[in-house]
């Protein structure tokens, strides 16, 4: 009998064992840092890249052919119009000049006998003394006579504008470059590049917008009242603010059917000359948006195949359920007990962003006020997770960038 007791008895110590569950403890909470979102007013800059142009830039060609003889500036330093700045051959041009002021001397001195020839006919003529073949003869030189002058005149014109071509002159003032000649190469008319000069200051910065944005800047360009010190700025290939604003100069006459761009020009004060032309900038335009909006954090998004998300974190109760033997509730672990209840989780949510501003990010639509997004800890969050706020590193309170007001603030 005793013996079918104990036989009994570990049985239903086994099937006790068999039917308690071991309990697995809940992973642990993921921990974050959470930012409530608000609405904001918004000032932030347009961004184009663009490009420097000089708004006058000429290339220096010879006008006649030789060699030259002699340059008369320093590689690029400035210079004065009217700067003498190249010497070419001129001894043929002299002497082409010298002669062809004989030759008008010569044709001048026919020119007065002609003349007094044909004065003395004409006075005969008028008393019938002379034969009417000689009195037309007289008359036919004087008007040749005449046009050898004309003639010689011209040449002496011509003659004395290739000797002047024979030295170049800045056409204005200006930078100029690298000499494309050395001292006694053969340079040919309208071929041969001497050197190249453009204007420094004011200097124009080109950029390109979308037509849908003309009617904007047309509003820029024609209202007065618009800052200047905050409209038009530039950033540098260096990434630092250029010192100066500019202002709108043109816009161009057509938008480009390819891409459906139109070019617009700025003109900036260029002093210390810190812009040379072709350089490669970013022009910022100054765009302020006073409806109220959501801006947050960069960190806090999320990029998923061109698609963008945060993190929301949102109240949950989790329900553990009722255990069908009262034995296995009385052997829960503390954990298990502390887990049920209102807990924070991590939620995915689909946003499509704005501009961006500074460290941060407009939220132009899937956020509205109030909503508490992660901003620290998403490397280690997945749909669903339960979270721990307030326990992540932070890099700092969120920034707002250029915005005018501070709208979320961290937790």
């Amino acid at each position: 009998m005793a013996r079918i007791l104990s036989i009994t008895v570990l049985i239903s110590s086994l099937i006790f064992l068999s039917c308690k569950e071991k309990k697995q403890p809940p992973p642990p909470k993921v921990p974050v840092n959470l930012y409530t979102v608000a609405s904001q007013p918004v000032t932030y800059y347009d961004q184009y890249p663009s490009t420097t142009e000089a708004l006058s830039q000429v290339n220096l060609l010879p006008q006649v052919q030789g060699y030259v003889r002699g340059i008369f500036f320093k590689e690029g330093t400035k210079v004065k119009k009217g700067q003498k700045l190249y010497e070419i051959d001129r001894s043929l041009y002299n002497d082409a000049y010298e002669q062809a002021v004989a030759n008008l001397k010569v044709a001048q001195g026919t020119l007065v006998q002609s003349q007094q020839d044909a004065d003395r006919y004409v006075y005969l003529n008028k008393y019938h003394a002379v034969a009417k073949q000689l009195y037309d003869h007289a008359m036919i030189t004087l008007d040749n006579a005449k046009n050898s002058v004309k003639a010689a005149e011209q040449t002496v014109r011509t003659a004395k504008t290739n000797l002047g071509y024979s030295i170049i002159y800045a056409p204005f003032d200006g930078t100029i470059g690298f000499s494309q000649v050395k001292l006694g190469n053969l340079v040919v008319v309208g071929q041969t590049i001497l050197n190249t000069i453009s204007t420094d200051d004011p200097i124009a910065v080109d950029f390109y917008i979308n037509e849908k944005q003309i009617l904007s800047f047309e509003s820029m360009q024609q209202d007065k009242n618009n800052d200047p010190d905050s409209l038009f700025t530039i950033l540098l290939p260096n990434n630092t603010l250029f010192p100066y604003v500019g202002k709108i100069s043109i816009i161009d006459r057509a938008v480009d059917p390819q891409t459906g761009t139109i070019r617009v020009r700025l003109v900036f004060p260029n002093p210390k000359d810190a812009l040379k032309p072709g350089m490669s900038c970013v022009v910022r335009v100054h765009n302020e948006d006073r409806s109220p909006q959501i801006v947050i954090p960069n960190r806090a998004v999320v990029e998923q195949m061109g698609e963008y998300f945060v993190f929301v974190a949102k109240d949950t109760v989790i329900n553990k359920g009722n255990s069908a033997n009262a034995n296995l509730e009385s052997d829960k672990s503390e954990a298990d007990t502390v887990s049920k209840g209102p807990q924070l989780i991590a939620f995915e949510k689909k946003i499509q962003l704005g501009q961006t501003v500074g460290a941060n990010v407009v939220v132009k639509k899937g956020l509205i006020d109030g909503e508490k997004i992660i901003v620290d800890g998403i490397q280690q969050l997945h749909d669903g997770v339960a979270i721990n706020p307030g326990k992540a590193a932070a890099p700092g309170e969120a920034n707002t960038g250029h915005a005018s007001n501070s709208g979320g603030h961290q937790q």
